[in-house]
């Protein structure tokens, strides 16, 4: 998510859970996205179900949703373990802060709805078998996970955006760019363009940075042009979106690239991408700023993930390889 300062990056904001950083909303950096996550949490294994979406391809399957990545095919590497510093390595669990309301990266779902799952969550897991720990993933608010590094939580694993603001708090190891992309109807049957939009309808999830600036500004030029204003569909939950563009109501939908790559996978390709990703920004593992080392331990951990094809894996179980990058980085660049 790539929320602002709120939910920072989660992306949310710019990009969406790209959480705000001060919310600590999804991209939470995007806008934020991450707030319908609610209904995602009881939504996404069946969207027909809590969206009245029709019929089959209406209707997505659990696929995925279900899927869960399993510690024990991983052996842990007795170098990288090694370098575990005492205090995590004597308790022998990894403590991790996550907002659990933003699927696919984070979400609590399984059986009993309280499982926490994603491929954030799937990441977490291969990291801690790399370092022979256990895993303890904590549901937590957003904007309160960033200040409880350290004293409650060992990292912060919630689809953080990576930002100037939050990198003067804390340390981030990148894992996976994501920005905005549009989505259409199996097959485009409308023939629409994210170049030319003016007066179609499109779907967005309230407060996220999709809605507003993205679809703000493009509807002021088309008014400058003196073309129709875009008819712009907002609700509370990605998952009513969805469905709105499945049984065919709206032209298009807007979001970050993580919940229009879900999308497509639960909806069973009912509906596809229209076009690139734009606006991306890093998302990262968040680490205490004091600990430098462990945020360079992160990396390298990390970089042997994606050179060994766990990293690869897990995205593309969960249909969001787009977003891979090939080398992880503590503290990268960020122009905001």
């Amino acid at each position: 998510m790539s929320e602002s300062t709120n939910r920072s990056p989660k992306h949310h904001l710019p990009p969406a859970r790209h959480k705000d950083a001060g919310t600590g909303q999804a991209p939470r950096e995007f806008g934020p996205l991450a707030k319908g996550a609610v209904m995602l949490t009881t939504c996404l294994l069946a969207l027909s179900a809590c969206t009245n979406a029709s019929g089959s391809a209406a209707s997505p399957t659990s696929g995925s949703s279900n899927a869960t990545f399993d510690p024990a095919s991983l052996t842990a590497d007795e170098t990288l373990a090694s370098q575990v510093p005492e205090a995590i390595k004597s308790k022998g669990t990894l403590v991790i802060g996550s907002d659990t309301t933003y699927a696919p990266a984070e979400f609590l779902g399984g059986a009993d709805n309280r499982t926490p799952m994603g491929y954030g969550v799937d990441l977490a897991k291969a990291i801690g078998a790399t370092l022979d720990l256990k895993v303890d993933v904590q549901t937590a608010e957003f904007t309160g996970i960033l200040p409880a590094l350290g004293p409650k939580y060992d990292l912060g694993i919630s689809s953080f955006s990576i930002t100037k603001e939050r990198l003067e708090a804390v340390n981030f190891v990148s894992y996976l760019n994501a920005g905005t992309t549009w989505a259409v109807q199996k097959g485009n049957p409308r023939n629409f363009s994210p170049d030319d939009v003016c007066g179609k309808s499109v779907g967005v999830q309230t407060g996220t940075t999709q809605e507003d600036p993205d679809l703000r500004n493009r509807n002021d030029e088309c008014v400058k042009a003196g073309k129709q204003p875009i008819d712009v569909v907002t609700l509370k939950n990605q998952t009513d979106v969805t469905t709105r563009l499945v049984n065919g109501s709206i032209d298009a939908m807007i979001a970050e690239s993580t919940l229009i790559g879900y999308a497509i996978q639960q909806t069973n390709g009912a509906v596809e991408k229209a076009g690139g990703v734009y606006n991306t920004s890093p998302v990262g593992i968040a680490v205490p700023k004091h600990d430098t080392a462990l945020a360079e331990l992160l990396q390298k951990v990390v970089a042997k993930l994606i050179a060994d094809g766990t990293y690869q894996r897990i995205l593309d179980s969960w249909n969001n390889s787009d977003g891979a990058i090939t080398k992880p980085e503590v503290n990268p660049a960020v122009q905001s």
